[in-house]
Order: C-alpha cells, then sequence, then structure tokens
C-alpha cells in the first residue's frame, strides 16, 4: 500500500456467511486446477494458495455443493486467464491478439465439442466447466453464461489497450471497464444454479434489477481496488504497470493515494446506501426467486470483501498491506447524490420517493434478512 497508507474498516450492511464445506472446497478446487494444469506451475501454485474454495463457499453459502465446486472451478479459471494472459502475460499487452485468443475461447464455450485449442489447458478446463454448467443450469442459463464470458473478455481486450499504451483512463470509462473485466457478471448465472432456480426474464431483465447488478459489480470491484493497491503497487515493479480506481484518482485528479483512498470509500459508500435501498423495495414487491436472487447478490458482495481482507493473494504475508479486520456497521458518506460518473448517474432516479423515506426514517441501511452460517 505504500508506506503509512492504511485501509479503514469497510462499511458492509450485509452480515457474513460461509457454506460448511468451504475447507473441501478449497482442496478439490487445487486439484482441479492440478488435473487442468491451469496456468504456470508458479501462477498455479500462488491460487491454489488463496483459499477460492473459501470465496466460493461464501458466495453460496446455502447453495448445492457441486454447484459451490463449479463456482470454485471457474473463479479460479478466470483468474487463470486474467492473471496468465492479461496482468502477467505477453498478450496482455497486445489487445489483437489477446482478442484472438479470447474468441477462440469464447467458441470452446459456446461449442465445447469443436475441434479447437484442443492442446491448450484453459480451453480443456472451459470444455469441463461447460459441461458442468449444462448439468447444473438450464439451456437459458447457459447461454447467459456464455454472454456474461463475452462481456469479461471485451472489458479485458479493452484494458489491454490501456496497458499496451502505458495510459490511464479517465474515471468515466474507467467505471464502464470496470463493472465487466472485473469479472462478476459472470458469477450471476450460477447464483441461480446454486439453488435450483431460474428467476424469469421480466425479472432479471428489469431496469431496476439489472441496475442492482451494476451497483453490486460496482461495490466489488471498488472494494478489490481498494484491497488490491498494495499488491498491484508492489506488483508494478515487475510488470511496469497497473490500473485501479485510486490510481485512476490519483493521475487525473492529482490526488495523493491517501485522499484517493477516502475518494474510493466515499464512492462506494453512497453506491452500498442505494444499493441496500433499492434491493429492500425489489425484495418487498418482487417474486421469491428474486429474493433469493437478491440475497445471493448480497452474499456475492460480503463474500467478496470477506475474502478481500483475509486471502493471501491480497494481505501479501512478505510484504504485509495494511488491512483492516472487521468491518463497519455505518457509512462514511450516506449522501443520496448521485456520483460524478456519468455512466452510472442514472442508477439514482431508479428508487422511488416512497423508498427514499423510508430509508431516510431509520438510522442506517438494513438488507432483507440473510441466514448466516458463521
Amino acid at each position: 500500500m505504500g508506506p503509512g497508507l492504511t485501509v479503514p474498516p469497510i462499511y458492509s450492511p450485509i452480515p457474513p456467511a460461509i457454506h460448511p464445506c468451504h475447507a473441501e472446497a478449497d482442496v478439490q478446487t487445487a486439484a482441479w486446477a492440478e488435473t487442468f494444469r491451469i496456468g504456470s506451475e508458479e501462477l498455479r501454485g500462488r491460487l491454489v494458495a488463496q483459499e477460492i474454495g473459501t470465496f466460493a463457499a461464501r458466495i453460496l453459502p446455502e447453495g448445492r455443493e457441486e454447484v459451490v465446486s463449479l463456482l470454485a472451478d471457474f473463479i479460479l479459471w478466470l483468474f487463470g486467464v486474467d492473471d496468465g494472459h492479461c496482468e502477467e502475460g505477453e498478450l496482455g499487452r497486445r489487445p489483437g491478439d489477446l482478442a484472438g485468443e479470447l474468441h477462440r475461447l469464447l467458441r470452446v464455450a459456446h461449442n465445447p465439442e469443436a475441434p479447437l485449442m484442443l492442446d491448450d489447458p484453459l480451453a480443456a478446463g472451459l470444455r469441463d466447466l461447460r459441461l458442468r454448467v449444462d448439468r447444473y443450469g438450464t439451456a437459458g442459463q447457459a447461454a447467459r453464461w456464455v454472454d456474461t464470458l463475452r462481456e469479461y473478455f471485451f472489458a479485458v481486450v479493452w484494458e489491454a489497450g490501456y496497458r499496451r499504451s502505458g495510459t490511464v483512463p479517465q474515471l468515466n470509462d474507467y467505471t464502464l471497464m470496470r463493472l465487466y473485466d472485473g469479472a462478476t457478471t459472470v458469477v450471476l448465472p450460477l447464483l441461480e444454479m446454486g439453488h435450483g432456480y431460474e428467476l424469469q426474464p421480466h425479472e432479471r431483465d428489469r431496469t431496476e434489477v439489472r441496475a442492482v447488478t451494476e451497483m453490486a459489480s460496482f461495490i466489488i470491484t471498488w472494494d478489490n481496488d481498494i484491497f488490491s493497491y498494495h499488491k498491484e503497487k508492489k506488483e508494478k515493479k515487475a510488470t511496469g504497470y497497473y490500473l485501479n480506481a485510486l490510481r485512476v484518482m490519483e493521475e487525473h485528479d492529482g490526488l495523493a493515494p491517501e485522499q484517493a483512498l477516502a475518494e474510493a470509500i466515499s464512492q462506494r459508500d453512497r453506491v452500498m446506501c442505494l444499493y441496500a435501498d433499492l434491493t429492500a423495495h425489489l425484495t418487498r414487491h418482487g417474486s421469491p426467486q428474486l429474493g433469493q436472487y437478491l440475497r445471493s447478490i448480497g452474499h456475492f458482495i460480503r463474500g467478496a470483501e470477506d475474502w478481500g481482507i483475509s486471502s493471501v493473494r491480497y494481505t501479501t504475508p512478505d510484504d504485509p498491506a495494511d488491512m483492516p479486520s472487521f468491518f463497519r456497521d455505518t457509512p462514511v458518506d450516506d449522501s443520496r447524490k448521485p456520483l460524478d460518473i456519468p455512466v452510472v448517474r442514472w442508477w439514482w432516479g431508479l428508487l422511488p420517493e416512497a423508498a427514499h423515506a423510508d430509508a431516510g426514517a431509520g438510522s442506517g441501511r438494513r438488507l432483507p434478512r440473510q441466514t448466516a452460517h458463521s
């Protein structure tokens, strides 16, 4: 994090939860990574030590164990792509070549029987993942899973353009890119699979529900940027480049690291408050399936937070990051004014006035009750 820069406790109104199978999920995912030889030996060794199975168990604390295992393997696979190809590999600075490689992988996801990339470990792992998605999900969920992979791939190619030029995007572009390059949307179809239902399109595609999923992506990726800043700044010595919300604000707003950290926390707190209000409103007026979907999104947010402050991926024990060990009950910034980021400003126009009044009547935002195993 750089000398003297400490990450304070972050606001989270969502209680922690974890599936009882979390330790077994870590073991199984490490074995899966070895079976399919995901990444280089050095990268694979790092990934299997990062408790990715535990992360999946936090996202689906009451889900089917088979889907927890599928999710854990998929997250590790995504890190194999992101760390191996984008962050540390040569393709990460060659957007055209990266686009070709990812498009071939997308074809494997769409048609696993295609005779393509037959000797590629990432393709072999992806074929296995697709077969399991078909086993535990519906045809519609499998199609959405491939569509969200396309979103993720498209965004990391965009990011590779900045890495090639060594430049830093403006905050508006960075925010839009981060909604997808953080690989958050690719998890959403598995939230349904984990509980054995399919959310109907009239609810999933409703503007307010789409906004809630975008807010979740914003919170998860902003939190990730806050928690990973130390790691990424340290790794800059090896890669020569890193991209992070704090760096964007340092570069374009002239903020010192401490000021950028405070601004990022303020931004995510305001989104978290709006997210909590809109989620509570949708839960009251939606179907039981929508309620389950929204609870799962909440587990995803909190699971990412708990994993972010505890995994060796971000705590970097060899050069420890100064991370919090708990979360705040109240936001640092609970303003209802929209953020000055045009691509997300529309979120603040979705909450009915009555829901605004309900939120303002209490002392803090509260999400619908979520059962916690911890």
